[in-house]
C-alpha cells in the first residue's frame, strides 16, 4: 500500500545506499497520521485554556483591587483634608549656600541669547582704545574682501607628515605605524 511517501532518485541526483533503518521508516504504516507518542494535543489544549482562565481571573482581581485602593484614598483624603499644616503654608525647601545653578536651563538659555545678540550686533569692546565688535557676517566679508586669510607657509623645523602613517592604538599615540584605508 502506497502513501505517496516513496522516493525515487531522478538522473540529476546521486544515488545514497539505504540504511536498515532508512528501510525501515520509508513507507508510513498504515492507519497513522503523525507520531502519537510525542504530543497529546487535548493536553496542550487544556493546558491553554487554563493558561487564559487563570489570565482573565488575575486581570479582574487587580482591576477590583486598584478600584478599592481609589476609593479608600478618595474617603481619607475626604476625611483629612490638610494632614500637615505646617508644611502647606513654607515655602519651598531650597538646598544650602551656595546654589549655583537655580534654574540651568532658564540661564543656558539666557547665555545663548546674548551670545547671539552679541555676534549679531555692533558694539565696542573697549572704549578707550577704540576697538569694537562688529556683527559676524559682516566679519566674514570684510576677511574674504581684504584677504586677510592666507594659508600658512609649512614650518621647515618641523618634519613634514608622511601619507599613511597614524598613531598606533597599542602606544597611545607615541610611536607612528603605516595603515591601508
Amino acid at each position: 500500500m502506497s502513501h505517496g511517501h516513496e522516493h525515487t532518485f531522478g538522473a540529476d541526483e546521486p544515488f545514497v545506499a539505504l540504511t536498515a533503518a532508512d528501510e525501515e521508516y520509508r513507507e508510513t504504516p498504515p492507519g497513522s497520521e503523525y507520531e502519537h507518542t510525542d504530543a497529546s494535543v487535548w493536553t496542550i489544549v487544556k493546558f491553554g485554556l487554563w493558561l487564559a482562565g487563570a489570565a482573565v481571573i488575575i486581570h479582574i482581581g487587580l482591576g477590583l483591587m486598584y478600584s478599592l485602593m481609589i476609593q479608600q484614598a478618595n474617603k481619607t483624603e475626604q476625611a483629612q483634608p490638610m494632614r500637615y499644616p505646617v508644611a502647606a503654608g513654607a515655602e519651598p525647601r531650597m538646598p544650602p549656600a551656595p546654589r549655583l545653578q537655580q534654574f540651568p536651563r532658564t540661564e543656558m538659555y539666557e547665555v545663548r541669547r546674548d551670545q547671539d545678540a552679541k555676534l549679531n550686533s555692533y558694539g565696542w569692546v573697549n572704549k578707550d582704545a577704540g576697538t569694537v565688535h562688529i556683527p559676524i557676517s559682516d566679519a566674514m566679508k570684510l576677511v574674504l574682501q581684504r584677504g586677510t586669510l592666507q594659508a600658512r607657509q609649512p614650518d621647515a623645523s618641523q618634519p613634514a607628515e608622511t601619507p599613511g602613517l597614524m598613531p598606533s592604538d597599542s602606544s597611545s599615540g607615541r610611536v607612528m605605524e603605516r595603515r591601508r584605508q
